[in-house]
């Protein structure tokens, strides 16, 4: 008896939106199709001008919420048009996880809402997702974690100990998304929890420093911060920053690592040539990453590097570099693409939801308990 589902994830990149369709009934899941779609230039300046205040963002959020989910459609037309040349068709896809595009995430608690709870904001139109595709969805993730206390995210260390997990040694996963996050998996019978929290900047900053000097969306390979050099000053700058010193459980986004962030933190150093930036900028993800490795994945033997970050050879080299204890690896070499984990996350996460089973680790988000998450839009 096959176990269908669909899982969607655009990240804190704004690249685009990546779709699997995998089949939960083995012993390890099937990757049965995958497709992604970018996003156009104009879609995506939209999405990075929602991350601050500005004029008539709820109108705007709104419309950027229904083309996201027009988006998504297309995704899921792909997967299935994969999918149908093995005999598989809508009917047979239990749900669609659509994560939806955050924009707003500040789940500390505050004594300014009445709740005392704070919020994350990922928009998206899962009930028109439903509608266009004829499959039942389930979005909004993360707000019943972040009602509980929690910090909402992240989401995918409980499915990362599942798809990653060794049962001899201690595993560390490294997702590069436009934010970094951590999750150091124990071996079997350990006594201590899956430990999983944001290390701090990923792609983004990088990503907007290539398109503002050279045009290109993401700094292929890395090969242009490669060409520079280090600016020590600079990245002693970047790293007094007080989110990198706090403890766990925590979490962040754009609200923090903004480009506002970023021109406040190299104002000084406008002299500097581009691509010194750049490689100051890439050292800074370095740093963030290796620094919650070093904390919390001194046991672990192995680091495997999953989105878009996985496909820059030079961040790769540098984290090689920087944990020489362990052994660097992509997640392509244990069976699930870079650009399909997070996605095939979300999949997972949907069917949780439907087994009303837990989706969040309290452990890692601080939330007061385990609980299901996610809101179903039947199709």
């Amino acid at each position: 008896m096959h176990d269908y589902f669909i899982g969607l994830m655009s990240g804190t990149s704004l690249d685009g939106a990546d779709g699997v369709m995998v089949d939960f009934s083995g012993d390890r899941l099937r990757v049965v199709a995958s497709a992604s779609e970018p996003f156009a230039g104009s879609f995506r300046a939209e999405l990075l001008a929602l991350n601050a205040p500005s004029h008539n963002e709820l109108h705007r959020a709104a419309l950027a919420g229904s083309e996201l989910a027009v988006v998504y459609a297309r995704v899921v037309a792909a997967l299935m048009h994969q999918a149908q040349a093995q005999g598989i068709y809508a009917v047979h896809v239990q749900a669609i996880g659509a994560h939806g595009q955050t924009v707003r995430h500040q789940p500390q608690r505050t004594s300014n809402a009445p709740s005392g709870v704070g919020y994350t904001l990922q928009l998206n139109h899962p009930a028109l997702l439903a509608e266009l595709s004829g499959i039942d969805v389930v979005a909004d993730f993360r707000s019943r974690d972040v009602a509980a206390g929690g910090q909402g995210a992240p989401l995918v260390p409980a499915f990362h100990q599942g798809i990653f997990g060794n049962g001899d040694d201690s595993v560390a996963v490294l997702n590069l998304g436009g934010i970094s996050n951590l999750s150091v998996l124990p071996p079997s019978g350990a006594t201590w929890p899956v430990v999983g929290f944001d290390c701090g900047p990923g792609n983004a900053l990088m990503d907007a420093w290539c398109l503002r000097h050279t045009g290109q969306p993401f700094d292929a390979g890395g090969a242009w911060a490669k060409s520079g050099r280090l600016i020590p000053a600079l990245l002693g700058r970047l790293l007094d920053e007080p989110y990198f010193g706090q403890p766990i459980p925590k979490s962040t986004g754009r609200d923090l690592f903004s480009l506002a962030w970023l021109a406040e933190k190299i104002q000084p150093f406008a002299g500097e040539r581009p691509e010194d930036i750049q490689n100051t900028l890439t050292e800074l993800t370095v740093c963030a990453c290796t620094a919650g490795v070093s904390s919390y994945g001194k046991k672990s033997s192995e680091l495997i590097v999953c989105g878009g970050g996985a496909f820059n050879l030079h961040l790769l080299e540098r984290l090689q570099t920087a944990l020489p204890w362990l052994r660097v690896s992509t997640s392509d070499a244990h069976g699930l693409g870079p650009l399909q984990v997070e996605a095939a996350a979300f999949a997972w996460l949907a069917r949780q939801m439907l087994r009303r089973q837990p989706g969040n680790l309290p452990g890692v988000t601080g939330a007061a308990g385990a609980r299901v998450l996610g809101a179903l839009y039947p199709a």
